[in-house]
């Protein structure tokens, strides 16, 4: 399993949550900012869409540094974290392929 940290207290807003992830994932330039792109994004962890990348059926862990900061300051970003997180690995799953993604959360 692959970990990628993302530093939560970073996250002050929506345009500082899609600068941490394009960064820390190495979304390509085209990402378009919004939660459908993230999702898309973070679906395709094993192809070649991002820097980050995993072998099929390897997952990645987004550890997520200073939660409960980024919780408190940025609550709407914070639920959709989670909510698309979910949705990533459910949308795997519906087509036949295994989840991709875990999450950690450290305070």
């Amino acid at each position: 399993m692959k970990t990628i940290h993302v530093d939560g207290a970073k996250i002050i807003d929506w345009p500082s949550f899609y600068d941490t992830f394009a960064r820390a994932f190495g979304f390509p330039a085209f990402f378009g900012r919004n939660m459908d792109a993230w999702i898309d994004c973070m679906t395709s962890l094993d192809e070649t869409m991002s820097d980050v990348q995993v072998a099929p059926g390897e997952l990645v862990c987004l550890a997520l540094d200073a939660a409960d900061v980024f919780k408190a300051a940025c609550p709407e970003q914070y639920l959709a974290l989670v909510e698309c997180a979910a949705f990533v690995n459910w949308r795997r799953i519906d087509i036949g392929e295994p989840p991709i993604l875990v999450l950690s959360f450290n305070v």
